[in-house]
């Protein structure tokens, strides 16, 4: 197996393991499967940090993972979300692990200062992967999204990349809030 950045010949091996979740799950809130020039669309949309991989073996797409801006406003630039998706075929082979190794180190590399996953509640594999991967539990975002009838919560993980910033994050009390803005403990504090 390896991971290589993705390119256009790729795209439809990309769309047929995206489009599945599309269809099948709720690991994507997406509810409509994308078209070929869609999924061509968002793969020359990828470049440098926020850049698409895949993983083979041989010839063959066994997942595929990417980065993403994690918000509009430029404040958020130093952050970017990742997601990760399996063919359904090829799971349980470390296929997820290698590519969100491999986004990491990208983040990293990058100058991205932290990495977020937001997850539907119950994708337990996928909570486990990131926790595994480094990444801390941040929240809940109660019934977020609606698919196939249901209201969904979304799990909130991250992974600050800055090691400053990690050592005091994990160092902080429990059930202590983050001190924000200027050193100054919130309100209340």
């Amino acid at each position: 197996m390896e991971v290589r950045p993705a390119t256009t010949a790729d795209a439809e091996a990309i769309r047929e393991i995206y489009n599945a979740e599309v269809s099948g799950s709720t690991v994507t809130f997406d509810l409509v499967p994308r078209t070929a020039a869609e999924q061509r669309a968002w793969l020359e949309d990828r470049s440098g940090g926020h850049v698409a991989l895949v993983a083979t073996d041989g010839d063959v797409v066994l997942g595929f993972g990417a980065l993403s801006p994690y918000r509009d406003r430029p404040a958020y630039n130093t952050s970017v979300e990742d997601s990760v998706y399996v063919h359904r075929n090829h799971r349980g082979r470390g296929v997820g692990r290698l590519l969100l190794d491999a986004l990491v180190t990208t983040a990293r590399n990058h100058g991205f200062h932290t990495v977020v996953a937001r997850v539907v509640s119950g994708h337990e594999a996928s909570i486990a992967l990131h926790t595994a991967c480094g990444f801390t539990l941040v929240g809940t975002e109660r019934e977020v999204g609606r698919k196939f009838g249901r209201w969904l919560d979304v799990v909130v993980l991250q992974l600050v990349l800055d090691s400053d910033a990690a050592d005091t994050q994990r160092t902080r009390p429990p059930g202590r809030p983050p001190v924000i803005d200027g050193g100054a403990p919130p309100p209340g504090d």
